[in-house]
């Protein structure tokens, strides 16, 4: 990645985190300088000479710049440690509120009870997949089965909702297509049931349409979640998708148990009669 690319980055960063435009260039010029003026500044970011000042005011407000008052007045930007807490504070601050704001309202229920065994929905983007395997983790009493098709989704956060999950007295097995990975879920997971996984079209291996199952989470055997990756389709976290299912007679659950209990090394009761 080039310095252009690393600039531009940052400010489409600082923007998506609530700064303007003109904020955002003004901050990412000042933490290149030990220092500078409004004229600096301008010469750098291409704001406006006078737009500086007023960029600068916000950004002194938001805490992410300090401003010595001499003449001409001379600017410099926090540290980059100090900069990434503040806006982070303010992120989940806003975050936050957002939640409590949303629990507040007034919610509608359905008119008709809706058997979930008969619905599946879907998710997409690798973040919004990842929070809802969170959210299941966290709902685990009795049992998890979480096969890792892709090892990139093995990752510290998610390791302690097994590992939590684990103290609460829940049976862990946990599969990965990858020796390597297996090392490193034993190593975290000492008390777990680690395998690797013989499912060959996790990886697409069988199919031949190029898609691949990126993670297989079954949870007290009535609820599952299945990830997927299509090969070239958009970008690293757009691209994974995923359908949920709840119900232990929901036909994907049903489905995945019995997937489990012919493709693991370990005791996968499908329960199905």
């Amino acid at each position: 990645m080039t310095d252009i690319s690393h600039h531009d980055r940052a400010i489409t960063l600082l923007e998506e985190l609530g700064l303007k435009q003109y904020e955002a260039k003004a901050f990412v010029a000042l933490t290149r300088l030990p220092e500078g003026t409004a004229k600096r500044v301008s010469e750098i970011s291409e704001v406006p000479r006078t737009r500086v000042y007023d960029a600068v005011r916000t950004l002194e407000s938001k805490g992410l710049v300090e401003i010595q008052h001499s003449s001409p007045q001379r600017f410099r930007a926090v540290t980059i440690d100090e900069a990434a807490n503040t806006l982070r504070s303010e992120y989940e601050e806003r975050t936050d509120s957002l939640r409590d704001a949303l629990a507040s309202l007034d919610r509608e229920t359905r008119d008709t009870e809706t058997d979930d065994t008969h619905e599946v929905w879907g998710l997409s983007g690798t973040t919004a997949i990842t929070n809802r395997s969170r959210e299941l983790l966290d709902e685990a009493d009795r049992e998890v089965v979480l096969v890792f098709g892709d090892r990139s989704l093995v990752t510290e956060p998610l390791l302690g909702r097994l590992a939590a999950a684990h103290q609460r007295g829940v049976a862990i097995v946990v599969g990965t297509t990858d020796e390597g990975v297996r090392s490193r879920l034993q190593d975290t997971l000492p008390d777990a049931e680690v395998f690797v996984s013989e499912l060959a079209w996790l990886q697409g291996l069988d199919s031949g349409d190029g898609t691949s199952v990126t993670r297989l989470l079954l949870v007290d055997r009535d609820r599952v979640l299945v990830g997927t990756v299509q090969e070239g389709a958009g970008n690293d976290e757009e691209r994974e998708q995923a359908v949920f299912g709840r119900g232990f007679d929901n036909g994907l659950v049903a489905v995945a148990r019995r997937l489990l209990a012919t493709g693991t090394p370990v005791t996968v009761d499908p329960g199905d009669g």
